[in-house]
């Protein structure tokens, strides 16, 4: 939660590696899980104003790591709610403890 400003953020940049991986952009390069519905169906940005899309699920695990992040403003109000509830019962990068 709290990764120093010279560690580069936990997930890859837009477009990086997508294609060939299947998975959305704000899905973790150590996050095994799958994507869940379409891969642009919400965007988080970090406290930075830097910006990811992803499905909801990656999408709510990357906000539960992020200290000061959102959901971007105009993603729509029910997916949105589904992103906050899922990252409030989620621990900083829910990967590296088997969740």
């Amino acid at each position: 939660m709290n990764q120093p400003l010279d560690t580069p953020p936990p997930w890859r940049t837009a477009g990086a590696h997508t294609a060939s991986h299947g998975r959305c952009p704000a899905a973790a390069a150590k996050d095994p899980t799958p994507c869940e519905g379409p891969r642009d169906a919400a965007t988080i940005v970090d406290r930075h104003g830097r910006e990811s899309a992803g499905c909801v699920h990656h999408c709510a695990r990357l906000l539960a790591g992020l200290e000061g992040a959102r959901v971007h403003p105009f993603v729509p109000t029910p997916r949105a709610l589904d992103v906050y509830s899922r990252a409030r019962e989620l621990p900083p990068f829910a990967w590296e403890i088997g969740r």
